[in-house]
């Protein structure tokens, strides 16, 4: 299920910043770690947390290097949980999978997004990513994603309350 980002009024900052925003992720790029839950997909999913899962709390060295980004989180969503950047290398898929249960939305904004073969699916809906805007969907729900291209997709990931 899939939410119209216009609801949310922080979607409009981060989409009018996301520029600004991927300049501060090639900043942290050699800093990547692949996601711990190594069983939703093999090899290519890499992260970098700017706040932690699920209470928000700032991961203080991280937040230091990416002072736009964080400045954004803090201003415009008090009610934030985790929220980072993710990275799907070329040809790598997470399988179905149902988030944590919580209060939580997730919105991704898109900094980095390869033509072609390249989505999300929440529970039964495919949606693709694009550069400078926004999804917002429950991650509570049945979902996968996949970049079946040859070029990385790079998203800032946020976990918000509604």
């Amino acid at each position: 299920m899939f939410f119209d980002p216009a609801t949310f009024p922080f979607t409009r900052h981060l989409e009018h910043h996301w520029q600004a925003i991927a300049l501060e992720f090639e900043s942290i790029r050699p800093d990547l770690v692949e996601w711990a839950h190594r069983d939703l997909y093999g090899n290519g999913w890499q992260v970098y947390g700017l706040y932690g899962f699920p209470d928000g709390s700032a991961i203080a060295g991280n937040v230091a290097r990416c002072p736009l980004t964080a400045a954004l989180v803090e201003e415009w969503i008090p009610g934030h949980g985790a929220v980072g950047f993710s990275v799907l290398q070329p040809r790598t898929c997470l399988r179905p999978h149902i988030g944590y249960q919580g209060e939580f939305l997730r919105c991704h904004l898109g900094l980095i997004v390869p033509p072609g073969d390249c989505g999300i699916e929440v529970d039964g809906e495919r949606r693709g990513w694009e550069e400078g805007k926004t999804l917002v969907f429950n991650d509570r729900l049945r979902h996968e994603a996949w970049n079946g291209t040859e070029r990385e997709r790079v998203l800032l990931l946020v976990d918000f309350v509604p």
